[in-house]
């Protein structure tokens, strides 16, 4: 067993020879959306995730369903739909699973991958000095809230939806080629909370610019309006001692950044000798990359107000997307 309890990572990894490594993750939850497709795939994204947050390539799945009895067939089977199309996507198969009978429905995935034991990504690598890469804009969590409370506009639906439905195959790849050794995906914890996991992984310190981090369109709106999941108050008490913010960033804008996500992007940290190569490779590919931070030699987690560079990205167009200033 190479990574097991003992280590904070997103799957666990077991040896198979002086190569490659089988890499096992699992992650089911509740309707995040109104569509069941949607949801299944949404679902599928988010497990799925956890393999290439490591490093590794899926090559198979099992479903993981507790559904209602009086849910119609046909919905199962849309979720289920969503579900096994995206892990196609990733170049796998549904290859069973199981399924029980509760109030409310729960979809999510076994996921098992391979990986190169020598290109394996984990949280404990990061080097002062590394620069911290995005993939994903946040926002997520406010957004879908705001989508159960009938207060989110059809355009931020169908954003929203596009971003968690994604799958971070190609931000991986484009990590694994160029020699990235640390980093995590964004998800329940929020974005400072798997954040700090990696920089206490390392033990090393997290400066952050805010103008730096892309939030999806509406999010601060959302934000402004209590639209918030239960999982960011949660977020929010556990991890906020960790974090210092500069006095000039607003109650809203602070919250955003433990928001619980689903199917966040990744949270890369990329050495600067290796930072231009990763942003022309993101940038050919057509994968967002937004340079949003740095490791140093210092506890926890600090948010700057303002950029000490031009921030970097791999998009000149960030439409549909905030910066907050």
């Amino acid at each position: 067993m190479l990574v097991g309890l003992g280590k904070p990572d997103d799957a666990a990894v077991w040896r198979i020879d002086d190569h490659q490594a089988l890499v096992v993750t699992v992650d089911f939850f509740t309707p995040v959306v109104d569509t069941p497709y949607e949801y299944g795939a949404i679902a599928a994204s988010n497990a799925l995730s956890d393999l290439y947050a490591m490093g590794a390539k899926p090559i198979f799945a099992l479903n993981v369903a507790a559904m209602p009895a009086t849910l119609p067939a046909a919905v199962v089977r849309e979720i289920m739909r969503g579900g096994a199309e995206k892990v196609r996507e990733a170049g796998a198969v549904i290859a069973g699973g199981h399924t029980v009978q509760d109030d409310e429905p729960k979809y999510g995935l076994v996921a098992i991958g391979l990986a190169q034991q020598e290109r394996l990504i984990t949280k404990n690598a990061v080097q002062l000095g590394d620069k911290l890469v995005l993939t994903k804009p946040l926002g997520s969590g406010v957004t879908t809230t705001a989508l159960k409370n009938g207060k989110c506009s059809p355009e931020d639906e169908e954003q929203v939806i596009a971003w968690m439905s994604q799958l971070n195959s190609q931000a991986a790849r484009i990590a694994t080629d160029v020699g990235v050794v640390s980093g995590t995906d964004i998800t329940g914890f929020g974005y400072l909370g798997h954040a700090l996991e990696l920089a206490n992984a390392s033990h090393v310190g997290f400066d952050f610019w805010l103008p730096a981090i892309p939030f999806l369109r509406g999010a601060l709106d959302y934000a402004r309006e209590g639209q918030f999941p239960g999982g960011s108050a949660d977020n929010t008490r556990y991890f906020r001692d960790q974090v210092s913010f500069d006095s000039a960033i607003d109650d809203y804008s602070q919250m955003l950044l433990f928001d619980a996500q689903t199917s966040g992007g990744l949270l890369l940290a990329v050495s600067p000798s290796k930072l231009e190569r990763f942003l022309e490779l993101a940038a050919a590919a057509g994968q967002p990359a937004w340079v949003v931070g740095q490791a140093v030699d210092r506890e926890g987690i600090y948010v700057h107000h303002h950029l000490p560079e031009s921030p970097q990205s791999t998009r000149e167009q960030n439409e549909g997307l905030i910066f907050i200033s």
